[in-house]
C-alpha cells in the first residue's frame, strides 16, 4: 500500500516543513493543509484514505480528550474535495460510545453515512511484520489501513502518564489489536517507534485547539486553549513542535525529552531539531 513509502521525494521544496495555524477549528485545520500544498497534495482521486483520529475515550469536547469533531470533519470535506475513492475514520477505541460522544461520529455521519468506525474485532486485522523494528517484530494491523493509499494522523495533544505525551506518532497505537503487548512485554517508546517504521502517514495534523497538559491520557486534566493546529509531512516533527508549544505538567520540555521521539529521531523516521526546520505560523 501506498502509506508504507515514505513520501519524502514528493515534498515541494517551496512548503514549510511545519505549518501552526491559530484560528477556528475548522478554518485552521484547511489553512494548515493549504499551506502544504493542499489536500490534492496528498490525496489523488480514487485513492483510499484512512484518516486517524483520537475517539477512544468517553469524554465530551470540553475534556480535550479525543480529537475536535470540526477539525476530522475538515479533513473529511477537504478528501472529498480531492476526490478520494473511499474513506474511513478509524480507531480501536476503548468503548464504543466514545465515538457518540467526542461528536466525531455524529458529524461523519452527517457528510457520508458508514465511514467512521472502532474496530475492535480480529477478523478486521492482520498480522503484519513490523520491518526494522528493535523489539515488536510484528502485531495485527487494520486490514483498511493496510490496504489503504494515504494514511492522515489526527491527534488531540495531549499528557500521558507513561510516555510523557500522546500524539502522532502514539496515536499509532489505535490501529493495532493488541495494545497491551507494548505496556507488558516490550519497552513502550520503543515499540512506538517500532510501529511507526511501518505506518508512516502521508498528513499529520496534530489538534491543539484544546490540549490536555495533565492526567493524560484519560483524564479529567488541566485543558489548556492554543486554539492551534500543527501540521506537516513528518509525524515526528510535528510530535515536536507540539510538545516545545504548550507546557506539559505545568512545565516546559525539549522533544529530546521525549524518550520516543528522541528514538524515532534517531533511527532515521523524523526531525526533532526544530531549529533548523521551516516553521510557518499563521492566524486566521
Amino acid at each position: 500500500a501506498g502509506l508504507l513509502a515514505c513520501p519524502t521525494s514528493l515534498w515541494a521544496l517551496e512548503s514549510p516543513y511545519l505549518v501552526k495555524v491559530k484560528g477556528d477549528p475548522a478554518l485552521a485545520t484547511r489553512k494548515a493543509v493549504e499551506l502544504l500544498g493542499g489536500m490534492a497534495t496528498f490525496v489523488k482521486p480514487g485513492q483510499k484514505v484512512v484518516i486517524k483520529p483520537n475517539m477512544s475515550f468517553s469524554g465530551n469536547v470540553d475534556s480535550a480528550l479525543n480529537t475536535h469533531p470540526l477539525v476530522v470533519r475538515e479533513l473529511l470535506l477537504m478528501c472529498l474535495e480531492a476526490k478520494a475513492g473511499q474513506i474511513r475514520v478509524l480507531d480501536h477505541a476503548f468503548s464504543n460510545s466514545s465515538l457518540s460522544r467526542s461528536g466525531i461520529l455524529p458529524v461523519c455521519n452527517a457528510i457520508q453515512d458508514g465511514i467512521c468506525f472502532n474496530l475492535t474485532q480480529s477478523r478486521h486485522y492482520v498480522d503484519t511484520n513490523l520491518k526494522n523494528a528493535v523489539e515488536m517484530s510484528g502485531n495485527a494491523v487494520m486490514r483498511d489501513v493496510l490496504e489503504a493509499d494515504v494514511l492522515i494522523a489526527v491527534p488531540v495533544a495531549k499528557s500521558h502518564s507513561s510516555t510523557g505525551v500522546s500524539l502522532a506518532l502514539k496515536g499509532q497505537m489505535g490501529l493495532i489489536l493488541d495494545r497491551n503487548v507494548m505496556h507488558s512485554r516490550y519497552n513502550l517508546d520503543t515499540s512506538i517507534v517500532d510501529l511507526a517504521m511501518t505506518l508512516k502517514p502521508t498528513l499529520t495534523v496534530i489538534d491543539a485547539t484544546r490540549v490536555l497538559a495533565t492526567n493524560g491520557p484519560s483524564g479529567p486534566g488541566k485543558v489548556l486553549r492554543p486554539s492551534e493546529i500543527i501540521a506537516s509531512r513528518d509525524p515526528v516533527a510535528a510530535d515536536a513542535l507540539a510538545v516545545a508549544s504548550y507546557e506539559w505538567y505545568g512545565r516546559k520540555i525539549k522533544p529530546r525529552q521525549v524518550a520516543h521521539l528522541k528514538k524515532a529521531h534517531e533511527r532515521g523516521l523524523g526531525r526533532i531539531d526544530l531549529e533548523n526546520l521551516n516553521i510557518q505560523n499563521l492566524t486566521v
